[in-house]
């Protein structure tokens, strides 16, 4: 059911500052607040990248104190068991049952920092959490909150004593992001911004803005959905996919520097996102623009280079650069 115009407005509006207060908070980084929004509006998880102190931690703490949502963080560290992110059955012998205590991932909003630190079992823990929408302890099965948004993040440097994550894994993830050092001009206002927060504390900052209803958050993503999606537009969004897989028919040299190609996943993140893109930005369709701006936070990960494209320095990045570079514009 298309979402009346008078409440599309309505949801522009606080979405448009939802956006604004973010980036006042998250000096430097609009790319990363504009991926955040973009999650929550297409019902995704995030992967972000980058060096310590580029506001990773408070990006997603800023945006769970304005919608309503309840935040956990998690350091994953190489001695994190599964139950210490899942929870556990405790024994109550005045009962004489065991009872479930839940663990951080039944928070709405929740931070897995550093997840490349923690091993496998603990990672498929969690993102199985991330698929399925659920966790299973024992013989029981519990429901995550209907509003989840897990955002992840790994930290570029310092890569001894981790667990890099599988390219299946990887998959699970809407977008996998990377974040670099803010402009001079930023850095200037992180430090009057920095300031300031010593002086007021963050606390008393926050204690009086207003949230975002899950039930708008819930109407949005059906606005998001409503959008127009061109057929010809649809069918560029595709080939780009199609062309991951076999690149030949575009440029026999970036078919051989592609193992593998994106997975039907990624054709679905790929419009969710262009869709979501689109409605931020406050039209009622989308455009060209939309998918090749968002295309290598949503492909990167999921278009592996060959051998031979490694030794050569390629990357996903460059692979997905290539493919918007050969596939033609509708």
């Amino acid at each position: 059911m298309d979402t009346p115009s008078h409440d599309v407005s309505r949801l522009h509006g606080l979405f448009a500052t939802l956006r604004e207060d973010l980036s006042k908070q998250i000096v430097g980084q609009s790319g990363l607040v504009e991926r955040l929004l973009i999650a929550l509006l297409a019902d995704g998880h995030l992967l972000v990248e980058g060096a310590p102190g580029l506001a990773k931690t408070t990006a997603i703490r800023a945006l769970a104190a304005r919608v309503e949502a309840d935040f956990a963080r998690v350091q994953f560290t190489p001695d994190l068991l599964p139950a210490d992110l899942t929870g556990t059955e405790v024994w109550r012998p005045q009962d004489g049952r065991f009872e479930f205590q839940p663990g951080p991932i039944f928070h709405s909003v929740l931070l897995a920092d550093e997840i490349n630190r923690a091993p496998a079992k603990v990672q498929s823990a969690l993102l199985e959490a991330m698929g399925e929408r659920q966790v299973t302890v024992g013989r029981q099965t519990y429901a995550l909150p209907p509003l989840f948004l897990v955002m992840a993040t790994q930290n570029p440097i310092e890569q001894e004593g981790t667990f890099p994550l599988p390219e299946a894994q990887l998959d699970r993830f809407l977008m996998y992001v990377r974040i670099g050092y803010p402009e001079a001009d930023a850095e200037g206002e992180i430090l009057r911004l920095a300031r300031e927060r010593a002086k007021q504390g963050l606390q008393a900052e926050g204690a009086a803005v207003e949230r975002i209803s899950q039930a708008d958050v819930f109407a949005a993503r059906a606005a998001v959905l409503d959008l127009h999606f061109a057929p010809q537009l649809e069918r560029y969004l595709i080939e780009l996919v199609l062309a991951s897989r076999d690149a030949a028919r575009y440029d026999p040299a970036l078919a051989r520097r592609i193992s593998w190609g994106a997975s039907p996943r990624g054709s679905i993140a790929l419009e969710r996102c262009a869709r979501a893109r689109a409605w931020l930005a406050g039209r009622d369709f989308v455009t060209p623009d939309d998918i090749r701006a968002i295309a290598p936070d949503v492909l990167r990960h999921r278009v592996l280079p060959s051998y031979e494209a490694t030794a050569e320095g390629w990357d996903g990045d460059r692979l997905v650069a290539g493919l918007l570079d050969k596939v033609p514009l509708p």
